[in-house]
């Protein structure tokens, strides 16, 4: 316990190398169908725990590859890769490791799933060269205000028929996952509609859904042959706390510790999630941390690798 709490607590990580190799050792002991990584890799914070102190950016992704097995790529929701990018990331990466990809943000917020095929057909070929390396493709849509439209808040029935004439139109040979952050949309409709076509709901831990316990009291949120599990925090609320930490002087970078207390939380969703996998165990699970969520993202992960362990 007391490595565990050198590792996952608020405290300060050890440095590499010793960080590195407890991750790589947590990891190795899990099973191979589950991918656990981060949302994004471009993180200079984690220079001295990661990645070596002094590591070029362009060297991130191959530093990150030793330790984790997934990654999900966040810089597509902004541009399509280029071959280049895309034969680079195949090249510094091992045969074992997946990426997955949010699609493009023109598709999902701004088009709103309407006349995008053009885009969306881009976006499929620039990934298609991952091949088997290519994981589930992230749509993730935005959080509706009762301010904005109080009947699509509760319902979301707008966004569920857009969604019914889009998916019809997307190749089967490439495997998808829908988040929505409105947690009342989470009804047959939706779900039944995920599960016709194979589309894997997102199980987000997101301040504006239910915990997963609440969830699958009401449903089935199973809609795929693999689970997609995302941690995310309250960017607001965490990017405000960090930075009156730094300006108090309780830490100097802003991703390269937890500074909230997550962990209870953590665990159980560790063992809501595998009981689930459990349930199909040839079937994949990623799971994603990003810092928001407690300030360091490999942190919570190593939380929840250690409870799914135990």
């Amino acid at each position: 316990m007391a490595e565990q709490q050198d590792l996952f607590s608020e405290i300060m990580p050890p440095a590499q190398p010793r960080h590195v190799e407890r991750m790589q050792q947590v990891q190795e002991e899990l099973p191979a169908q589950l991918f656990l990584g981060t949302t994004s890799w471009s993180n200079e914070d984690w220079e001295g725990l990661i990645y070596p102190e002094g590591c070029a950016a362009a060297d991130y992704i191959e530093h990150y590859a030793k330790v984790f097995r997934s990654v999900e790529i966040d810089s597509t929701w902004y541009r399509v890769p280029t071959p280049r990018a895309i034969d680079g990331w195949l090249r510094r990466t091992p045969p074992h490791f997946r990426f997955t990809a949010k699609i493009p943000r023109v598709i999902s917020h701004e088009k709103m799933l309407v006349d995008c095929m053009e885009e969306m057909e881009e976006f499929l070929d620039a990934m298609a060269p991952l091949g088997e390396r290519l994981g589930p493709l992230l749509m993730q849509f935005p959080y509706i205000a009762r301010g904005q439209d109080a009947h699509e808040n509760e319902y979301g029935s707008a966004f569920t028929e857009r969604l019914a004439e889009f998916l019809p139109q997307l190749p089967t040979e490439f495997h998808f996952a829908v988040e929505v952050r409105n947690g009342s949309w989470l009804r047959a409709e939706l779900l039944d509609l995920l599960r016709e076509h194979g589309v894997a709901l997102v199980l987000n831990n997101y301040y504006t859904m239910p915990g997963l316990a609440e969830t699958l009291s009401r449903v089935d949120p199973v809609t795929a042959d693999f689970l997609y599990v995302r941690f995310l925090g309250d960017r607001k609320k965490m990017d405000t706390y960090v930075e009156e930490r730094i300006r108090n002087g309780e830490q100097e970078r802003h991703w390269d510790r937890l500074v909230w207390d997550r962990a209870a939380e953590t665990q159980q969703w560790a063992r809501q999630v595998r009981e689930l996998a459990e349930a199909a165990p040839e079937r994949p699970v990623y799971v994603f941390f990003n810092n928001h969520y407690a300030g360091y993202a490999p942190g919570s992960l190593g939380l929840f690798a250690q409870a799914w362990k135990e």
